[in-house]
């Protein structure tokens, strides 16, 4: 039996207890529940896999008017997740400690706050944290801002959809919002091979863009059946000898001195570079946030001007962010299979420890989920 309930200003999804197995503490109101604490994996110290902690009393914060409580089916690990686990990021989180980790989560809607709209009770979203975030997506309920979510695409699975947003966003905020790429443009996508750059791909030829990208020997016939014209290897191929052309835009996921210089080099003058390896976090970790921040700010100004008269050019660093519409054009791709992210292997989220260590020790190099029952 369900129906809707109100309770201090919140819309929330009211369950016979029993059909809520993962809930491990709740508050009754008779044969109603509404959830306050569930598993969830904890970070309560900087370290390896081992230092993960699967708990199942991890409280639920009251939801804020717009915010919405997702029940998660698939939560994908991202770079951020193991680089946060290890301490990347201290200065901004190492007082909040202990941390839930993760950005992704697909699942369905459990109860939304008084002033969401888009999204009602029972409907199946998917969608990413802001990289700030605190309390993360390995959960059984995680917490979402409304315009941190859309509807699951329908012909897709949440395993499938869990590993999209994240890195969806990520190239969407670097092609669409700051260089504004338009049909019949030049775009360069430095390391096309990973889920940013093969996203990268898919919306530039979405877009009506002209691709070309760079990646390792095993990636190449998926690039180029996902619409690159021009696929490099890197290992291999000299770069600045095999791609000749001049681009729009670069998205370089890479970051390095050489994609740096190779990418500058191959703008047009007025064209947009856009790097994903900022120093704002790492120089914040080395020095302190009231150090590290205005460090990174002088950097980025200093390059942005340097590039600016020495090449015509804009230089950016680039970051996820919540984007409604951007998510919504996600959804539409991914629901016509304009836009999708390979999954390489999933794990019980009892396994969190496990799948992490896989990642850090490269044995799947591709996209990991981790599923809740």
């Amino acid at each position: 039996m369900r129906f809707l309930l109100r309770l201090n200003g919140l819309k929330l999804f009211a369950v016979d207890s029993e059909s809520l197995p993962c809930c491990s503490s709740s508050r009754k109101l008779g044969f109603r529940c509404i959830v306050t604490s569930c598993r969830a994996v904890l970070l309560p110290r900087f370290g390896g896999p081992e230092v993960l902690q699967l708990r199942d009393n991890v409280n639920v914060p009251d939801l804020k008017p717009n915010e919405v409580l997702v029940r998660a089916r698939a939560v994908s690990i991202n770079p951020l997740d193991c680089r946060m686990r290890s301490g990347y990021g201290r200065s901004l989180f190492e007082s909040l400690l202990p941390l839930i980790l993760g950005r992704d989560v697909s699942g369905e809607v459990a109860a939304i706050g008084n002033s969401v709209r888009s999204l009602s009770i029972g409907q199946e979203v998917f969608g990413a944290l802001h990289p700030t975030a605190v309390r993360g997506t390995y959960s059984d309920y995680a917490i979402l801002a409304e315009d941190e979510l859309a509807l699951k695409p329908a012909s897709i699975t949440h395993v499938e959809a869990s590993v999209i947003p994240f890195a969806a966003l990520t190239a969407w905020r670097a092609l669409k919002s700051t260089a504004r790429i338009t049909k019949g443009q030049r775009v360069l996508v430095v390391g096309g091979g990973g889920a940013v750059g093969f996203s990268a791909i898919q919306l530039s030829v979405a877009a009506g863009c002209h691709v070309s990208t760079t990646c390792g020997a095993e990636s190449i016939d998926r690039l180029l059946a996902a619409g690159a014209e021009q696929a490099v290897d890197y290992t291999s191929e000299d770069l600045e000898l095999t791609i000749k052309r001049h681009f729009d835009a670069v998205l370089d996921t890479i970051g390095s001195r050489d994609t740096e210089r190779i990418s500058i080099n191959l703008l047009k003058r007025g064209g947009h570079y856009m790097t994903l390896q900022g120093e704002a976090a790492s120089l914040s970790d080395m020095y302190g946030l009231a150090v590290g921040i205005p460090t990174a700010t002088a950097i980025l100004l200093k390059k942005q001007i340097q590039y600016r008269y020495s090449h015509g050019i804009e230089y950016w660093w680039t970051y996820m962010r919540a984007d409604a519409e951007g998510l919504d054009e996600i959804r539409r791709l991914s629901e016509v299979g304009k836009l999708k992210i390979p999954v390489e292997k999933t794990f019980p989220i009892m396994q969190v420890k496990e799948a992490h260590e896989a990642k850090d020790k490269r044995r799947i190099p591709g996209k990991v989920v981790l599923e809740l029952d």
